[in-house]
C-alpha cells in the first residue's frame, strides 16, 4: 500500500489509462486487491498481458533536436505495473551480495553518481603518484541502444548464476518478452507491434536488469579498470613508462563481451580522454581503434553530469554551472517583479539555483581553485540581491556534506 501512496501523480499515464492518483487516493481499498493480482503473477511466472502493453513516444535529447538520433525512445507503462516492478526491484535488490560487480555504482546502498565520479578520480591521481612516467587513459563507452539489445534468455541465465530463484527468473523472463508496443508522435499512433527483446526505457526494472546483465563485464588486467554506472561505461588505463597493451587489450575485449552479450558499441560516441601530467615529449599515445575506426580523443567530457579535463581541474565544470545558474536568475527576477513572498523566492532559488551550484558539490569543491569558488560565491551574492535574503553559500554547504 506505501508503495501506492507514494506514487508521483505527475507521472504520464499508461496504455490503460489509469493515473497515478486513483491509486494513491484509493490506496486502501486497491492494495488487497493488487497484493492477489502480484502474487498471483509471481506464482504462475507470468505477467498480464495488459500490464505489458506500452507506448513508445520520443523525448529531445536537447532543446532544438535535428533528426532521429536526438530523441529518447521513452516508454509509457502501466503505474499499476510501475508498483509492481518497484517491488520486485527492491526485492532483488535486497537478495543480491554487497560485493557483487563493486564496480558498478547504480543500485547499490549508500552509493552514487559522486562514488562513481570520486573513485575514477581517486584512482587516476593514486596511480599517478606513483612515478613521473605514469599517465591515465579513459575510454568513455558509448552502446546504441542499450536497454533495447538485452536478450532475455540471456539475462535469465546469468540472473539464475547469481542465485536468484527460478521462479523469478521466469517472471522476469516473461515480462521482458512478448510485449505488445506502439508509438505515439502527437496524435499519430502507430500500430501494434509484439516485441520480445530488450528492456523499455521508463520501466522501473530495466536499469536494474541492465546492471545484472552486463555484472561479468570487469577487468581482466591489474593495470586495467572498468567503472560503471548502469550503462554509462569507463574503461580506464593505468599506464607505466608509455606501455599501453594491456589497455588496448582489454577494450579488445569489451569489444568482444559485446559481441557476446548482443550490446553495440556506438564509436562516433565514445570518447577518448588521457591525463598525462609529465607531457613526455618521446612518449607515443597509441590510438584506440573499435571496427577499424579510430575513437576521437578529447580535452575534456562531460560523465555522469561532470566535466572531466585533462588536467583535472575544474574550471570547465564550473564555469557551466555558473553560467546556468545565472540564466536561471532571470527567471527568479521575474518572480520578484510580481512581488511574491519570500519564501516562494527562496524556495525558487533553492530548487532551481542552489541545486545547480551544489550538484556534485562532494567530488569537486574540494580540489576547486579560488577562482572557480569566488566565480560560484558571485551568483550567490547575486541572488542575495534579488531576493533581499541571506542565502547559503557553496562552501558552508560543502563542510556540512562532508563528514568531519
Amino acid at each position: 500500500m506505501s508503495n501506492m501512496e507514494e506514487h508521483n501523480c505527475r507521472k504520464a499515464v499508461g496504455p490503460d489509462g489509469i493515473c497515478g492518483r486513483v491509486l494513491k487516493a484509493c490506496a486502501d481499498q486497491l492494495a488487497p486487491v493488487f497484493t492477489d493480482i502480484f502474487n498471483l503473477s509471481l506464482t504462475l511466472g507470468t505477467v498480464p498481458s495488459s500490464f505489458k502493453r506500452s507506448t513508445i513516444i520520443p523525448v529531445p535529447k536537447k532543446p532544438r533536436p535535428s533528426g532521429l538520433n536526438d530523441y529518447h525512445s521513452v516508454a509509457l507503462t502501466s503505474v499499476v505495473m510501475k508498483c509492481f516492478e518497484k517491488l520486485v526491484r527492491d526485492f532483488i535488490t535486497s537478495s543480491l551480495p554487497a560485493s557483487m560487480d563493486p564496480l558498478q555504482f547504480a543500485y547499490h546502498h549508500n552509493r552514487s553518481t559522486d562514488d562513481a565520479i570520486a573513485h575514477l578520480l581517486h584512482t587516476t591521481l593514486t596511480h599517478l603518484d606513483k612515478g613521473r612516467g605514469n599517465y591515465v587513459k579513459m575510454l568513455f563507452v558509448d552502446y546504441s541502444s542499450a536497454f533495447n539489445t538485452i536478450i532475455p534468455s540471456l539475462l535469465t541465465t546469468k540472473l539464475e548464476d547469481l542465485g536468484l530463484h527460478t521462479s523469478l527468473c521466469d517472471w522476469i523472463s516473461n515480462f521482458l518478452t512478448d510485449r505488445p508496443q506502439s508509438a505515439r508522435v502527437g496524435n499519430c499512433v502507430s500500430s501494434t507491434l509484439t516485441l520480445s527483446t530488450g528492456a523499455l526505457q521508463g520501466c522501473a526494472l530495466s536499469p536494474l536488469l541492465y546492471s545484472l546483465y552486463t555484472y561479468n563485464c570487469a577487468a581482466t588486467s591489474s593495470s586495467t579498470i572498468i567503472v560503471k554506472f548502469t550503462d554509462d561505461t569507463v574503461v580506464m588505463g593505468l599506464i607505466s613508462g608509455n606501455d599501453e597493451r594491456a589497455y588496448l587489450e582489454e577494450i579488445k575485449h569489451l569489444e568482444n563481451w559485446c559481441q557476446g552479450n548482443n550490446l553495440f558499441l556506438n564509436i562516433s560516441k565514445s570518447k577518448e580522454l588521457i591525463v598525462d601530467c609529465s607531457k613526455n615529449p618521446e612518449w607515443h599515445y597509441q590510438p584506440v581503434r573499435i571496427k577499424e575506426t579510430t575513437v576521437e580523443r578529447v580535452d575534456s567530457f562531460r560523465y555522469l553530469g561532470v566535466h572531466i579535463s585533462q588536467d583535472l581541474s575544474w574550471s570547465c565544470h564550473t564555469n557551466s554551472l555558473a553560467k546556468k545558474a545565472r540564466q536561471r536568475l532571470y527567471h527568479l527576477r521575474r518572480l520578484r517583479d510580481f512581488r511574491l513572498p519570500s519564501k516562494v523566492l527562496r524556495n525558487f532559488y533553492t530548487c532551481t539555483i542552489e541545486s545547480i551550484l551544489t550538484g556534485n558539490i562532494t567530488v569537486r569543491f574540494g580540489n576547486s581553485t579560488k577562482q572557480d569558488r569566488q566565480a560560484l560565491q558571485r551568483v550567490v551574492h547575486s541572488g542575495e540581491r534579488i531576493t533581499h535574503m541571506e542565502l547559503p553559500d557553496p562552501q558552508t554547504i560543502f563542510y556540512k556534506s562532508v563528514p568531519q
